[in-house]
């Protein structure tokens, strides 16, 4: 075979066009987190989850940890994707590093982690490469109390109360209704745990295995993990399909 030197060699193929770098992307989510609840109390922020972790619609994993700490006045919890989860948990850790290797005796508060998360969220959306996780940071600074959401669109809001996924619909009802701010710290856990045995009864990717954290001006704890007593004897519960037309 005859190779005419004067002709250029073939570019190599861009690796932003090669199946490796598709590869890095999250298409779609695998091992999921439901719902996250977070309250203001008379004292701080509380924040319950489950520990459950779902491979499509199998609870694969009952001891999933979704709230975590940032920095020394917040806690993060969220539900969706947990290795974006655990991807947005390298970012705070980053985000955090910094700013104490500023050594100017201020560190980050609860707002300021929020408004970061909101950019970080909304900049993968533009990309068209979102992570897949919905969010809840929660904190005091100063004795402020500060609780936000935000998806993974970058559509955020702080407010009393907030919930994700399938406590949006099934838990903030009951918070509008019996939340207000002079909750004590046991009328809190109490509110937040009637939350997540309605989740346990009506979310199919509910696990009765969760974590409750509190964060006040003197720090932060996260409760071991622990189970509600529930009641599976209601008569809707023994026959739920009675009186539905078209059901098996």
């Amino acid at each position: 075979m005859i190779v005419d030197s004067s002709s250029p060699a073939p570019a190599k193929k861009s690796l932003l066009l090669s199946s490796e770098a598709d590869l890095q992307r999250t298409q779609t989510p695998y091992v999921t987190g439901t719902s996250v609840i977070a309250i203001k109390y008379k004292d701080g922020i509380l924040i319950a989850a489950d520990m459950g972790g779902s491979y499509g619609s199998t609870l694969r994993y009952k001891n999933v940890e979704r709230i975590r700490p940032v920095g020394k006045h917040s806690l993060i919890g969220a539900s969706g994707e947990i290795s974006d989860f655990q991807e947005i948990l390298r970012y705070l850790d980053e985000l955090i590093l910094n700013d104490s290797m500023w050594d100017d005796g201020n560190s980050l508060g609860p707002k300021e982690v929020h408004n970061y998360l909101t950019r970080v969220m909304y900049n993968r959306r533009n990309k068209f490469n979102p992570l897949w996780n919905s969010l809840i940071l929660g904190g005091v600074k100063n004795g402020q109390k500060y609780l936000g959401t935000v998806n993974m669109i970058g559509v955020h809001y702080e407010d009393n109360h907030v919930a994700t996924g399938f406590g949006n619909h099934l838990a903030r009802p009951i918070l509008r209704e019996e939340w207000n701010e002079n909750l004590t710290f046991e009328e809190g856990v109490k509110l937040l745990e009637k939350c997540m045995r309605v989740l346990l009864y009506r979310d199919r990717s509910a696990v009765n295995k969760l974590q409750i954290a509190k964060i006040t001006d003197e720090g932060f704890t996260i409760s071991q993990p622990y189970s509600l007593k529930t009641q599976w004897k209601f008569k809707a519960f023994e026959n739920p399909t009675v009186g539905a037309e078209g059901s098996w």
